[in-house]
């Protein structure tokens, strides 16, 4: 069982997520919060496995919030939601330690794998988030980067393949469906590409990819 906390000011965001997540047999939402500050005190009585965390509330906000979550030693999953895929808050919030980035608007049934992606210890990213982020991140530019291509000509035809589902927002069960892979071995490649690219962050690898202009 994954146990859940959300923490969103929005009362009617708090009901959908509810309604969505609650009915899963898996999953189970012990706790919820409307703020940053609030969120804190739940978290710490609950010990939740994933956070659903709105970037933008009062008081304390799910910037600060990430930054405190992700420095405690047994930290739950953070999975941040977001109203605009271009919310230029993303990024920090990724280098703050976030797990995953999803649009409130994501359909349930995706909402749904994505917070059992996140518990399982893999990252997310809604694929439009995906792009934001690599933009924010390349300044909007379209490189196309001889050394990214260096970088990604050390990889094998099946590694580059799974490197742009990456680069897409794929998550490694969505990468295994369309490359007709077991998820251990999508698994195993990703390991590998980081290994390559000297990364352990799948956004830096979307990066890259788009850098040596795959995608």
């Amino acid at each position: 069982m994954t146990r859940l906390v959300i923490v969103d000011d929005d009362p009617m965001v708090r009901t959908g997520l509810r309604l969505i997540l609650g009915g899963e047999p898996d999953l189970e939402i012990v706790g919820e919060a409307d703020d940053g500050l609030r969120a804190m005190d739940v978290i710490r009585d609950l010990s939740p496995d994933v956070v659903l965390l709105d970037i933008r509330m009062p008081n304390q906000d799910g910037l600060t919030t990430t930054e405190l979550l992700a420095a405690q030693t047994d930290r739950p999953r953070i999975l941040v939601l977001t109203t605009f895929d271009a919310d230029d808050m993303v990024l920090r919030a990724l280098r703050l330690g976030a797990d995953g980035f999803l649009l409130k608007d994501t359909p349930p049934p995706k909402m749904i794998d994505a917070v059992r992606t996140v518990a399982r210890g893999e990252p997310v990213l809604s694929p439009s988030v995906a792009r934001q982020v690599i933009a924010a991140a390349t300044g909007g530019r379209e490189p196309r980067s001889p050394e990214a291509r260096r970088e990604l000509a050390k990889l094998t035809e099946r590694e580059r393949e799974v490197a742009i589902e990456v680069a897409r927002g794929s998550s490694n069960a969505e990468i295994a469906g369309r490359l007709h892979m077991s998820v251990a071995t999508v698994k195993a490649n990703v390991t590998r590409i980081f290994a390559k690219l000297g990364t352990d962050n799948r956004v830096h690898v979307a990066m890259k990819v788009r850098d040596a202009g795959l995608l």
